[in-house]
């Protein structure tokens, strides 16, 4: 979703520049990274952080820190480059419920990648007391006050009306706000030990579900670029940056009614662990 003027500033991956931040365009009815191809659809939420889209297969764990021969002594063949990373899920979690303590090596910096993609999809994400909490959690220390200002710019009172949301960011009576990540696959760009370039491949969901909503739940895919850095212990967020794609084929599934996405949105948590 963006907001007015496309603002971009290059973070870059070891000062090479070739990580850029985008910020939501005013002129744009939707401040999210899902953007909308049609009327019924919601338009894309850019910036700094948020709501998130990128072709992507996981790394090659050939390449990676745990690589495994195909003949080893177990018989069993090597991992393909899609599976997940056989890494045990974290077992600390900030205050907001989010993953946290992850390992400081290239699948740990994928976790961290997926999660905060969750993290930065959320419907949370448009009331600003509950962002800059999430903020505190997954943006590097140094970079904090520079996100929550950029954010405040795209999410204000204006913003929110024009998207069929209270001023503060809250769904009207009758209606429910969906907004939700699910990282599909990683993919590690650029490594060390204290950085790393993370792409993450997503579908999300996006809109107002309820009998009198004019902006549907629709389904979008996007491709997520975040840059972290080893800070205290875990990776943080150091830039981010999006885009569309690659989406598959639309399938012949029928559309459910308003009443079924809402109850079914109210029944289904989402999750709170990814890869």
């Amino acid at each position: 979703m963006s907001l007015g003027d496309d603002h971009e500033s290059s973070g870059g991956y070891a000062g090479t520049g070739q990580t850029r931040t985008r910020l939501p365009d005013p002129g744009d009815a939707f401040g999210d990274p899902r953007r909308r191809t049609s009327s019924r659809s919601l338009v894309t939420v850019v910036g700094v952080v948020v709501l998130l889209i990128a072709a992507i297969a996981f790394a090659n764990r050939g390449g990676g820190d745990t690589s495994s021969s195909a003949d080893d002594s177990s018989g069993k063949p090597e991992s393909s480059a899609t599976a997940p990373s056989g890494q045990r899920p974290v077992k600390s979690k900030s205050a907001n419920g989010i993953p946290s303590g992850f390992a400081q090596d290239r699948e740990g910096a994928q976790s961290a990648a997926a999660n905060y993609a969750v993290v930065l999809g959320s419907a949370d994400m448009f009331d600003k007391a509950k962002r800059d909490a999430l903020l505190q959690a997954i943006i590097a220390p140094s970079r904090v006050a520079d996100f929550e200002r950029k954010l405040n710019k795209a999410y204000t009172s204006e913003f929110n009306k024009n998207i069929g949301l209270n001023e503060d960011g809250s769904a009207p009576k009758g209606v429910t706000f969906v907004s939700r990540t699910s990282p599909i696959g990683t993919k590690v760009t650029e490594y060390s030990s204290t950085a790393a370039n993370v792409d993450v491949w997503c579908s999300g969901l996006l809109g107002l579900a309820g009998e009198n909503s004019t902006t549907p739940v629709t389904n979008s895919w996007f491709t997520i670029t975040m840059q972290l850095e080893w800070s205290n212990g875990d990776w943080k967020i150091v830039t981010h940056s999006q885009k569309d794609g690659p989406a598959p084929v639309p399938g012949d599934d029928r559309a459910s009614s308003a009443e079924e996405m809402a109850k079914t949105v109210e029944e289904y948590g989402g999750f709170t662990y990814a890869r």
